[in-house]
């Protein structure tokens, strides 16, 4: 088999099949897709959340994950953001010409290994290969499960409620910054599925009203989306909001700041303000969620503000990210 990705891997001939069948198979292996049907015909649910998402990530191997691991954690999370079980997934990869073999296996095979800690399956995919110079890129969808007495949705906070986030907020970002800028830094991305957490959680009694992944734009622009989408006003406790020395030192370095920084396996829980010192501690029993905290409430009604209370005890109104982020983070 060549060491590199040419033209005649995308011809659907041999060379296509060898393709699929040296790595894709062998990797994401299972009955459904082992049937290699035009599409899955899968087990199905009264009701059900879908996603799609594309990942680009630049490089496509970081310290602490690659693209792979980052497809299935993203595609899983969505789902898991409205409460749903995650079960299937599909991904579609986009192969430039001279892309190492050997990288792909890699990226393959850490998908296969994140989607069954994630618990799913990837039940359809596609692959087509363009010219270029060597890049990857993956399109996933996915599709869960919703019982029919869950409603996790951003409009559902309420005043009192509080604000949790799963951990420190930033890794991802200063992980994919310093690969690019040739940083030696032992920071790694937090990328991962955070199934545990969310079936803890939802399967404990405590409140919940909104959940949302962290992602692009950072804990800021999140809670801002947020506090806009349930016309409420939160606020949030500078001193509260994790972040580790590294990460903080980092930024410090580049003239950052840790609340518009990515990441991609951390996610902020909405409960009602009784539940919070349970949520907390289901959280931080959790698998990666050892350094939940309590962040701040949703403190009025309003169109939508979000208050951080500073150092010195005053306040600074925060807004979306605005211009560009880093881009190409997932």
């Amino acid at each position: 088999m060549e060491d590199k990705i040419i033209m005649a891997h995308g011809s659907g001939g041999s060379a296509t099949g060898e393709l699929i069948d040296n790595i894709f198979d062998r990797e994401f292996t299972n009955e459904t897709l082992d049937a290699m049907e035009d599409s899955a015909v899968v087990e199905g649910s009264g009701r059900i959340a879908m996603t799609t998402d594309s990942f680009v990530v630049t490089p496509a191997e970081f310290k602490g994950g690659d693209i792979g691991r980052l497809c299935v954690c993203g595609t899983v999370n969505d789902l898991l953001m409205r409460g749903a079980t995650p079960k299937y997934l599909t991904c579609g990869f986009i192969l430039e010409e001279g892309l190492s073999i050997a990288l792909l296996k890699r990226v393959v095979h850490s998908m296969a290994q994140t989607a069954k800690e994630a618990g799913v399956k990837i039940v359809a995919g596609d692959t087509k290969v363009v010219n270029g110079s060597g890049e990857l890129y993956i399109n996933t969808a996915g599709v869960g499960f919703v019982s029919d007495d869950t409603d996790i949705s951003a409009v559902n906070a309420e005043v009192g409620d509080a604000i949790i986030v799963s951990g420190n907020m930033g890794d991802h970002h200063a992980a994919i910054l310093s690969e690019r800028m040739c940083i030696d830094t032992d920071i790694c991305s937090d990328n991962a599925p955070l199934v545990d957490i969310v079936k803890n959680l939802l399967g404990s009694g405590v409140e919940v009203h909104t959940l949302r992944d962290i992602t692009r734009g950072g804990l800021a622009t999140v809670l801002k989306e947020l506090s806009e989408q349930s016309k409420k006003t939160f606020t949030i406790d500078e001193n509260r909001v994790p972040v580790t020395k590294k990460v903080a030192d980092f930024a410090g370095l580049l003239g950052l700041d840790p609340l518009y920084m990515g990441n991609e396996g951390k996610l902020v829980a909405i409960v009602k303000g009784s539940d919070a010192n349970k949520a907390l501690d289901i959280i931080k029993n959790s698998k990666y969620g050892e350094n939940a905290a309590i962040i701040g409430k949703v403190a009025g009604n309003s169109t939508g503000r979000l208050i951080e209370v500073t150092d010195l005890g005053g306040e600074r109104e925060l807004d979306v990210l605005q211009g560009e982020g880093l881009p190409r983070i997932c």
